[in-house]
């Protein structure tokens, strides 16, 4: 059975239901406030679990954080690598405005932690056959994906959020890129207003080795690698919080094809899957369960939930 680690980041959540995303200088009210569990390694490994996938995650909170924990275990998240300091842990405040659109602003905690004796612990558990999923938003993320890559693992990397240190990591050893369209052009050299096929086309030619897949919000969602392409539109729906769309995306496809389908309809079912995510509010509890993504004939092809 294909064992998935999410080597990432856990936070607290705590979301702002605003009228409009606040500009410099300008001081708004919000009509509700929610505390959730967050971060994209915790959101992503959630999406993993809910859709039946052999799923551990690896990470460090502080004690605000534990309660975390036990809801990723109802998922079928195994968390047992995840470290807890005597720090904070992470923290997102996260605006989400009328249209459903978000705005996130970070604070490190637990996530900033993470020493390299750790992350060499936690990766000598794994092996060739086992899947890495990593994103940018915790310390020693090269470690992280050297480490997978030299012990044989299919490492995916998310590189969110995007800035000049993505640069600096081993790209290279990535085996599948997975990119918004903004990620993508930055990653490309390209604008950010890039269509995303060019995106894609300069992405492929720049890791000929790696699978890309780049997600472009209303526009759909796109595969390339050496001279394949493939793409997905959008499953339309009603928006009330974009917030752990991408990890959705991530977590589904990747159990798509860990379930056998083919790249085009694991674009689709991760498509379908967001497209249950945006209708929700939350992050990781809007997350569909395998059922609602891919009904009963492939629920419980990998355990799970």
């Amino acid at each position: 059975m294909t064992r998935i680690l999410v080597y990432g980041s856990l936070n607290i959540d705590m979301v702002f239901a605003v009228d409009h995303i606040v500009l410099p200088g300008e001081t708004v009210s919000s009509s509700s406030f929610t505390r959730n569990a967050g971060g994209k390694g915790a959101n992503q490994a959630a999406a993993l679990g809910k859709a039946g996938m052999n799923v551990f995650l690896a990470g460090k909170i502080g004690a605000d954080g534990k309660f975390i924990l036990p809801l990723l275990g109802s998922y079928g998240v195994d968390t047992g690598n995840v470290a807890v300091y005597e720090g904070a842990t992470g923290n997102a405040l996260i605006q989400v405005d009328r249209n459903g659109q978000n705005s996130i602003v970070l604070y490190p905690g637990g996530n900033g932690d993470i020493s390299v004796s750790e992350v060499e612990r936690v990766i000598s558990a794994f092996g060739a056959g086992d899947f890495l999923v990593a994103q940018n938003e915790i310390a020693h993320t090269g470690e992280i994906i050297n480490a997978a890559k030299k012990r044989g693992l299919k490492v995916h990397f998310n590189p969110s959020p995007y800035d000049e240190k993505v640069e600096a990591l081993p790209l290279d050893n990535v085996d599948c890129f997975f990119v918004n369209e903004l990620e993508g052009a930055a990653l490309a050299g390209l604008p950010k207003d890039a269509p995303p096929a060019a995106a894609l086309d300069k992405l492929v030619k720049r890791f000929p080795k790696a699978e890309i897949i780049l997600t472009a919000g209303k526009n759909g969602a796109y595969y390339g690698q050496a001279e394949t392409r493939e793409y997905a539109a959008i499953v339309d729906a009603p928006v009330v919080d974009t917030t752990g769309a991408g990890d959705t995306f991530t977590g589904y496809f990747l159990a798509a094809l860990v379930k056998g389908m083919t790249v085009r309809a694991a674009l689709e079912t991760a498509s379908k899957a967001s497209s249950i995510t945006v209708s929700r509010r939350g992050a990781m509890e809007s997350v569909p369960f395998a059922v609602e993504v891919f009904g009963s004939r492939l629920f419980h092809v990998e355990g799970g939930n």
